[in-house]
């Protein structure tokens, strides 16, 4: 083997410190080597960038908006359907049951206006946590917070909404003003069984019959039962660090669902076993909304979306196999130059004369 043939190889005597201004000089037998070396570092190079990418603050609304609700586009779907669903259970009537005269002491409570009424049950439900979702989006621009945040609201409050809904047209109810909205001039009427027969409006006695449960309370304990996990995982809550002032701003949202939930027995609208029946319904389905697109408050990572940390998990297996493969290409040489590489082997291992090796004498 002539001397000569090492001179294209003799780069590797500094590999890292040389790499790169030695590249330029080797020769064609080599060039295929070194190719595959560089193409996985470029690659290992990419994966570095898309996780910096996944951090927060570099996925937006302009960005990445329309990706995400593409990629979410059957929930939408889903969403509009429970919507549907929704409409044709208010159209519906619920189920008359039987009201005797007996029964009546229960149901003579006044006929009174609601402390909260029907047009400000979408804003506390929903509007209020949008806002602070759009604070903390403001924050840290992450987009897919936001659209899980907004996501899982809604499907929580209709999911309920239809809940609640179904159940208040099959169980019918009384609500304890019920004798007020059947006979409106006080002139109670009953047929040979001895059930009501109102002569009151229509649509009012329709309404009368749908107590249980709380829709007013179901819808708070969504909206807001919701919006408190929220803020239980973004302020992280649950570290262990004994901060109760973070305990009350997780609480503040619950407790105005329980005074909403206070106001519907107070205004003789609903008996208390519908506010505590609407409570739980709204707090379980928040609760199971929340759980699919946010790990639990109390976790490590609780204040970060599920989408995040998959994408996380996804860009660090995806940078270790390249790095796997780039130290693979390393130190698998090209078959075509393996005789440079034996012989570079020898050069560095041992002290023996080029002439030696030449007519392989030890």
């Amino acid at each position: 083997m002539p001397w000569q043939d090492f001179g294209s190889t003799s780069c590797f005597d500094n590999f890292g410190g040389s790499f790169w201004s030695q590249r330029k000089n080797t020769s064609a037998g080599t060039g295929d080597w070194f190719s595959q070396l560089h193409f996985p570092l470029i690659e290992f190079e990419n994966h570095q960038s898309e996780m910096w990418e996944s951090q927060p603050g570099t996925h937006t609304v302009r960005s990445h908006g329309v990706r995400v609700a593409t990629t979410h586009m059957h929930d939408w779907l889903i969403l509009l359907v429970l919507r549907l669903i929704l409409i044709v259970l208010n159209v519906i009537h619920p189920f008359y049951r039987f009201v005797g005269k007996d029964m009546m002491s229960d149901f003579k409570y006044p006929l009174k206006s609601s402390t909260v009424p029907p047009w400000a049950v979408p804003i506390y439900a929903i509007i209020m946590p949008l806002i602070v979702f759009l604070l903390f989006y403001l924050r840290r621009r992450d987009v897919y917070d936001l659209h899980h945040t907004i996501l899982g609201l809604l499907f929580s409050v209709l999911i309920t909404a239809v809940l609640t809904d179904a159940i208040k047209d099959a169980v019918g109810r009384p609500r304890p003003d019920f004798f007020w909205r059947c006979f409106p001039d006080g002139k109670d009427a009953y047929d040979q069984w001895g059930n009501v027969v109102c002569h009151g409006d229509k649509s009012v006695i329709r309404q009368g019959h749908k107590s249980f449960p709380s829709g007013h309370t179901s819808w708070a304990f969504a909206g807001l039962g919701f919006l408190s996990l929220y803020l239980a995982g973004k302020i992280k809550a649950f570290d262990g660090k004994g901060h109760v002032a973070k305990l009350c701003v997780v609480l503040l949202p619950l407790v105005i669902a329980s005074l909403i939930g206070i106001s519907r027995v107070n205004d003789y609208r609903h008996h208390w076993q519908d506010v505590v029946a609407g409570g739980f319904l709204g707090l379980i389905v928040a609760i199971l909304c929340y759980l699919q697109f946010f790990p639990p408050p109390y976790h490590a990572e609780g204040w970060r979306t599920h989408a995040y940390l998959h994408m996380m998990e996804e860009s660090r297996t995806n940078a270790n196999n390249a790095r796997t493969s780039a130290v693979e290409v390393e130190i698998q040489p090209n078959p075509r130059n393996g005789n440079s590489m034996r012989g570079l082997a020898l050069s560095r291992t041992s002290s023996i004369p080029v002439e030696d090796i030449e007519y392989g004498r030890r």
